[in-house]
């Protein structure tokens, strides 16, 4: 079939069979088209066009302006030249697809249509499969949009035992005008609660001068909750302890509502709740870190994986005080971040955890972790970041004098 245009138009030819003896030339074609133009601005080397199946070379220049556009393929569907011609442009398109020629704009039927072959059809690959963990509960998300990229009973109440801390540290860092070098001064009261609970300790010596700042490391790696309670002391108001500690934990609840966690309430500022009802939702855990995560002063201390510090002790001399972190997961998972360890009784083992690979982030939630909850999160991790570390995963050793939690 020829199509032909104006004297600066178009030629067209399509449609010529190959006949190189192969078995199946019927369904492999060669396609010509023959651009008859004014002499004038053809560009002189071969002009390349690719689509996502064919590859065609735009060769073959004349005086006259007249190339020839050839192309081998199966399954043609179209191809188009663009040529800059003397003071306009013309665009040609040539579709091949049900035996249609389309040349300069004018539509024919050629006499015998190019068959066309459908490509194989591609499955999507398949989604990774999830992993299986040992905790009653599980959440994970991504940090960036807070999507939900793993659950199980995400919504469900647990008890969290330390993981509760987390709360504890935000409300400190979300108190307008916060002096996080202001000292405070250990209470012997601190020191007779961890004892009265069997609590975990940062061993803060009653009279000693620490900074809220050094108390927020003696909170989150050692998981102290005479460090909590002093938080809790000193940002609560009222005359007494008793009342300030209850005053902190409103504000707690208060932060809990403000941040629309609706599954989450406490009644006391370290998760040794004395009536069972400090509780949250994986999901509801894991949007509070993703709050916590959005200050750097939070970021810094979960991250490390121990810390010195010194204070004024009561003798007048100098105390140095070292505190590792509980999360034996820093220094093990590549990437890992923070955040906070727990386990009690009620709650069984907890881990709240986060961890940075390139540009993604996530954090993740396991509540009641019967199997091993540091090996999970690694799971978890490798899940959102399409990797499989975890089983190779060495925990980092905790010296005998460090907490455990």
């Amino acid at each position: 079939m020829r199509i032909t245009g104006a004297p600066s138009g178009i030629a067209v030819v399509a449609g010529e069979p190959l006949t190189d003896g192969r078995a199946d030339a019927g369904t492999h074609t060669r396609h010509s088209a023959l651009f008859q133009t004014s002499p004038f601005d053809i560009p002189t080397e071969p002009l390349r066009h690719r689509t996502s199946q064919v590859e065609r070379t735009i060769r073959s220049f004349d005086p006259t302006g007249a190339f020839t556009l050839t192309s081998e393929s199966t399954g043609v569907r179209a191809v188009s030249a663009r040529l800059r011609l003397t003071g306009a442009r013309t665009t040609a398109g040539i579709a091949l697809t049900t035996g249609l020629v389309l040349a300069g704009g004018a539509l024919a039927a050629p006499a015998q249509a190019a068959p066309v072959q459908a490509g194989p059809v591609q499955a999507a690959p398949a989604a990774a499969k999830a992993p299986t963990v040992g905790a009653k509960g599980a959440y994970l998300l991504d940090n960036a949009n807070g999507k939900s990229l793993f659950s199980k009973a995400g919504d469900t109440r647990r008890q969290m035992a330390s993981t509760t801390k987390i709360m504890t540290v935000s409300v400190v860092l979300d108190t307008k005008g916060v002096d996080l070098n202001r000292k405070v001064t250990v209470k012997q009261a601190y020191r007779d609660y961890v004892a009265k609970m069997g609590a975990s300790t940062a061993d803060l010596r009653t009279g000693d001068k620490l900074t809220v700042r050094q108390l927020l490391y003696a909170t989150m790696l050692p998981s102290g909750c005479d460090a909590a309670m002093a938080l809790a002391d000193t940002f609560g108001s009222g005359t007494t302890t008793a009342a300030r500690t209850k005053s902190f934990i409103s504000k707690m609840n208060a932060k809990a509502k403000e941040l629309g966690l609706k599954n989450t309430a406490f009644d006391s500022f370290d998760g040794n709740s004395p009536k069972g009802k400090t509780y949250s939702s994986p999901k509801d855990l894991a949007n509070l870190t993703r709050h916590a995560l959005k200050k750097t002063d939070f970021r810094t201390v979960v991250k490390s994986t121990q810390t010195v510090q010194k204070a004024p002790a009561a003798n007048g001399g100098t105390r140095t005080y070292t505190w590792y972190n509980t999360n034996k997961l820093l220094g093990s998972y590549k990437g890992t971040i923070g955040v906070k360890t727990g386990t009690n009784t009620p709650a069984g083992p907890c881990l709240v955890f986060a961890g940075t690979r390139g540009s993604k982030t996530v954090v993740g939630v396991l509540l009641n972790d019967s199997a091993d909850r540091f090996k999970d999160a690694g799971k978890l991790m490798d899940h959102a970041f399409g990797t499989k570390t975890a089983k190779n995963m060495t925990l980092r050793k905790l010296p005998a004098s460090a907490q455990r939690d």
